[in-house]
């Protein structure tokens, strides 16, 4: 999490973002020779290879008859600007479109359910046979469908990433902890199943939805279409929709929470036990709009957080998670002063309101206490009464109920609910009673507004969408009928899902260009959409980052250190903004410098803010041209023609029937009016077409050089391909599919190297950025790790030499590595001498050759191991000197969403029972205990205990970084040096390869330089002080508050207001022990 940065860095070592190691020698004449390394004959080798790589790269990716054509065309089409205003205000029209439509399918889900629950009347007795998530198609041992189960149709369906489906029916989930017939549960599935109607036509109605569902107030989850729920490895489905945020934030309106946690000697051992996990489920139920501290009191009020002393946080996961390290600190001792922190908490909430900060809205104390001696009726009276603003919650910890009325009366006094916690297992239910309290106002209201979460990724169903963030709409439920009118009973939360992939189809990838970006934000300025946000530890792995949902927009703009761009979009203004920015590729291992224009608007009906990044220069210029439909079609269906996958052409996804086209067969049928309800972007398809005609000659081009066999006669060329600004890319293999040695270019696989919603491909990209006529030629990484070397070169097509002239296209080829060092290791063997004897060349053993690139990685080396290596890893004393020289410049950079390893030990045994898995062992000992009478507690703690984990192990934990990029400084193109390695002098030669990135390196061998650091590219996590991390809890960055608040109302019925807790008397021992007896034997 970051937070005001211009603080920050006046009190941290870094003093500033951006760092250029300035030179502090004078670089050697050039002209002169070095002693062992003449210039001459390293310029002759650079000459020789860089000549020779250029004309193979030039005639397979066939540059200049690319060049040529659009020059030809250059006459029948123009350039234009692109809008940066109009196109935001374009951008968030098409997305408001698709809010609504997923916002006006809940409605109608919510109006059923609301009709379907007047008309039903409760039944006691009720018997029904519903479709169970968990159980459908399963069998007994007699081959019989088990009860609840039943034969239920199931049918892969790629809508819902191949997951076998039922498209007519729901099923219901139930939590595990909770007995499936309970006739509270089989009445509010039976009367929902009114739902299934409005579910399917929804679906007929909008293709692009996805999950709809319903969330009960009772505990269980009906969600369209069916599918089948399967437990996890302990035989438990631990998912309950009453904690999800979609449901919370539906439910209740922003709130200010105090809890109260008694640590008094009463408490301790099991008691304290459950007492941490009722404070640790109340934070679940907390949201980004929410605010709250946690006070311990016995004889003294003690701030779980010192540091927050008197104030409130926001309860981003961040927070939550900083103070549930806390609460495993707590230990019980002395008495229990509870009037001393009543005081306190209402001080707090009423000097906070005044503020302006926090939620403004709903306000409320947690008190979790075994017991209250008095009622403490004067502190009410003092800071609560008459209006009673502030609700009181008291949880009553363990089994005697000697205190039980004098909690009951204060929360029956100050309008909130009483509940008693027993044991693990009563805490979920209990603590869930407060949400359908605070909830009262807003049902009574009958508000039914609707709320989108932030972004998160929910892998609840195994591969539901892959890993893809989504957004939640979601609107609340209300019980319509007149005699519970000043109950406020709610009824549960209506929701369905938006993938945020989605989202990006409304942008026009095309407009933004190739380094142009749309983005978006929250109402407190998280990133729903930025394609820097990273949510997963490591790309292709299934794990999620603890924070990845509240990740600030200053976190990745962080150039922006005024947070002028963020707040401006927090607040929901429209406008502009610029400024020069780092923007990091190749996964953070390069860097690009530019200047971007920021356009920014609000989406209506919806708490999120979009925007839209435009490079200066070529990134704001689009040419536009013109060719006849025929001849466009013609060439657009070519066998070697590909779109990009993720870019809306047209909008397949409005009716089922176009859903399996894909994008060329859509624009074939909107083009030739077979489809007249397809909807399409008409500019984009002219353009693509007007590409597709441009480019069609290179298909000619390339066959006739593959069957050439006098050509590429060592197969060294693999494959050329080329990219345009509509997405259209055309690829030649030279070898057949399976000699390729890197298959996955140009792939789904090669993320970074194609088209997709967020990003050109890293070879367009970087090619760009290259001075006109120019190959960048680079190693991508990961066929490094993987064994797969090969050696991209690419080079950008642009009408004009001038930075307004638009890139229209670029194209390149993959060479295979040990082609491409032969052609290096040939060229150095080359000398001017007249009778052929070279005196020096890269064989010799006295010096070492190198091939790197404008950011210093290897491509050639003498050592294989080396290769795709930072060239400071290898030579630290000459990328030292390099940089001292100002050949090459440091840029630092910084990472708000870094992983840092953190090493834990072991833990005590209250934090092991904290573990989900223990917790679930500790709860059904419990509920044992409770049915049965008999104490486990002493056989059943040892068991946990003993098994804890106490070898420690190392953890990935959120962190902030600093870690460096390096860039070659193009206008000094050769150098040589000296360098004093304890006093003998080691020499070295750099000299730039022509018409490239890339830079031969020769530097003697004779020296030792050892003892001079190396240079590297590892990040260095930033430390801050106890001071300054007290200071980033404090600080609070702008943030809109929701505009809707339902805090109280006057008809409410208060004297709904809680009693001693019980189990279902269904959920008896002989249910538990079957599960009980499977979780003993692991």
């Amino acid at each position: 999490m970051q937070w005001n940065r211009g603080f920050f860095y006046s009190q941290v070592y870094c003093a500033s973002f951006l760092v250029w190691i300035s030179p502090s020698v004078t670089v050697v004449d050039v002209a002169g020779s070095q002693q062992g390394i003449p210039l001459s004959v390293v310029k002759l080798w650079a000459s020789a290879f860089g000549g020779e790589i250029k004309s193979i790269a030039a005639k397979y990716s066939g540059s200049q008859l690319l060049q040529k054509k659009y020059k030809e065309f250059e006459k029948r089409g123009r350039v234009e600007e692109i809008d940066g205003a109009k196109l935001v205000k374009k951008v968030a029209e098409n997305m408001e479109e698709m809010f609504r439509k997923k916002a006006v399918a809940i409605r109608r889900i919510v109006e059923a359910a609301e009709d379907a629950h007047h008309q039903h009347e409760e039944n006691p007795d009720l018997q029904y046979e519903y479709f169970n998530a968990v159980l459908i198609n399963e069998k007994d041992d007699d081959g019989n469908s088990v009860e609840l189960g039943g034969d239920f149709l199931l049918e892969p369906n790629d809508h819902f990433n191949n997951l076998s489906v039922n498209l007519s029916l729901s099923v219901v989930q139930v939590p595990t902890n909770m007995y499936n017939k309970d006739p509270a549960i089989v009445n509010g599935v039976y009367w929902s199943e009114a739902l299934n109607k409005v579910f399917v036509d929804n679906f007929e109605r909008d293709p692009s939805l996805i999950w709809q569902y319903f969330g009960s107030a009772k505990g269980f989850f009906r969600q369209y279409p069916g599918v089948k729920w399967h437990p996890d490895e302990h035989g438990v489905i631990a998912f309950d929709c009453r904690n999800r945020k979609w449901y919370i934030q539906a439910a209740t309106s922003p709130k200010d929470v105090v809890i109260l946690v008694d640590v008094s000697g009463s408490m301790k051992g099991l008691r304290l036990t459950i007492a941490r996990q009722t404070v640790s489920s109340i934070l679940d139920t907390l949201g980004d709009d929410d605010f709250f501290n946690i006070i311990a009191y016995n004889q003294e009020v003690h701030y779980v957080e010192p540091c927050l002393n008197g104030t409130l946080v926001q309860a981003d996961r961040t927070n939550k998670d900083h103070f549930r390290e806390h609460l495993d600190k707590l230990f019980a001792k002395g008495i229990g002063l509870l009037g001393n922190a009543l005081t306190e908490a209402f001080t707090i909430l009423e000097e906070f309101n005044q503020t302006g900060r926090g939620s403004i809205c709903s306000q409320a104390i947690m008190l979790v206490t075994d017991g209250a001696t008095a009622m403490y009726d004067d502190v009410f009276e003092k800071f609560n009464w008459p209006d009673r603003k502030v609700r009181i919650f008291p949880y009553l910890i363990g089994r005697e109920s000697a205190f039980a009325d004098n909690l009951k009366w204060m929360a029956c006094a100050n309008k909130g609910y009483f509940s008693q916690i027993s044991t693990l297992a009563d805490v979920q239910e209990n603590v869930m009673r407060y949400l359908h309290v605070m909830s009262r106002p807003k049902v009574i209201d009958h508000e039914h507004d609707t709320v989108w979460t932030e972004a998160y990724v929910d892998n609840t169903l195994k591969d539901s969408r892959g890993l893809n963030p989504v957004t939640t709409v979601a609107m609340p439920v209300f019980s319509t009928k007149n005699e519970t009118k000043n109950q406020g009973i709610l009824l549960g939360v209506a929701g369905t899902d938006i993938p945020l992939q989605e989202l990006m189809k409304a942008v026009p990838k095309h407009k933004l260009g190739i380094h142009g970006y749309a983005f978006a934000v929250t109402n407190n300025g998280y990133i729903l959409i930025h394609p820097d946000l990273r949510p997963l530890y490591q790309e292709g792995q299934k794990r999620r980052k603890p924070n990845y949902s509240s990740v600030d927009l200053s976190e990745v703009e962080w150039e922006d250190t005024d947070d002028v761009l963020r707040n401006a979009m927090v607040n929901r203004k429209t406008g502009t903004f610029s400024m020069e920015v780092m923007k990091t590729v190749d996964k953070g291992k390069r860097v690009l410098k530019m200047h971007n224009d920021y356009y920014y608007t609000d989406i209506k009906g919806t708490p999120f803010s979009v925007g839209v990044a435009l490079s200066r220069g070529h990134g704001k210029y689009f040419f536009k041209g013109n060719v006849s439909i025929d001849a466009g079609l013609r060439d657009l269906v070519q066998q070697d023609v590909a779109l990009a996958d993720e870019w809306s052409y047209c909008n397949t996804d409005e009716h089922h029937e176009h859903r399996y086209l894909t994008q060329i067969q859509a624009i074939k049928q909107y083009l030739t009016n077979r489809k007249p309800h397809l909807k399409c972007d008409r500019e984009l398809i002219q353009q693509v077409l007007f590409d597709a005609v441009v480019t069609r000659p290179m298909e000619a081009y390339w066959t006739g050089l593959a069957l050439n066999k006098s050509e590429n006669s060592d197969k060294g060329v693999e494959i050329a391909f080329l990219g345009t600004r509509t997405g259209l890319s055309r690829t030649n293999l030279f070898v057949n599919p399976d000699r390729l040695t890197n298959q996955d270019i140009l792939t789904a696989e090669d993320t970074e190297g194609v088209f997709n919603a967020d990003h050109f491909p890293l070879w367009y990209k970087r090619a760009a950025e290259q001075v006109p006529g120019t190959f960048v030629y680079s190693i991508p990484f990961s066929s490094v790790m993987d064994n797969k070397s090969v050696v991209l070169a690419s080079t950008a097509i642009q009408l004009q030499d001038d930075r307004k002239s638009p890139i229209v296209a670029a194209v390149g080829i993959q060479m295979k590595l040990d082609f491409f060092q032969r052609k290096f290791w040939t060229a150095s063997r080359q000398c001017a001498a007249l009778d052929g004897k070279c005196t020096i060349s890269c064989d010799n053993e006295d010096i070492k050759c190198y091939l790197i690139d404008n950011n210093g990685f290897i491509l050639v080396s003498e050592e294989y191991s080396q290769i795709g290596l930072f060239f400071g890893e290898v030579e630290g004393a000459v990328m030292n000197k390099l940089l001292m020289m100002g050949s090459f410049k440091k840029i630092t950079l910084y990472d708000y969403q870094a992983l840092c390893k953190e090493y834990t030990g072991s833990g005590d045994s209250a934090h092991t029972l904290l573990n989900p898995f223990s917790a679930i062992k500790w709860l059904l000992t419990e509920i044992i205990i409770f049915l049965l009478e008999f104490n486990l507690y002493s056989w059943w703690n040892v068991d946990v205990t003993v098994k804890a984990d106490r070898r420690g192990r190392t953890m990935m934990v959120p962190c902030d970084t600093e870690y460096p990029a390096f860039v070659s400084e193009r206008t000094i193109k050769e150098t040589a040096g000296n360098i004093d390695c304890e006093g003998c002098m080691r020499t070295f030669v750099i000299q730039q390869i022509p018409s490239s990135n890339l830079f031969m390196v020769v530097v003697d061998n004779k020296c030792d330089c050892s003892s001079i650091p190396l240079v590297t590219m590892e990040p260095v996590e930033i430390m801050y002080n106890e001071s300054l991390k007290c200071d980033r809890l404090k600080f609070q960055k702008d943030r809109k508050k929701p505009d809707s608040c339902h805090p109280f109302h006057p008809e409410e019925n208060a004297r709904e207001c809680g009693g001693a807790s019980s189990l279902s008397p269904e959920l008896t021992a002989a249910t538990l022990l079957p599960l009980l007896a499977t979780l003993i034997t692991r």
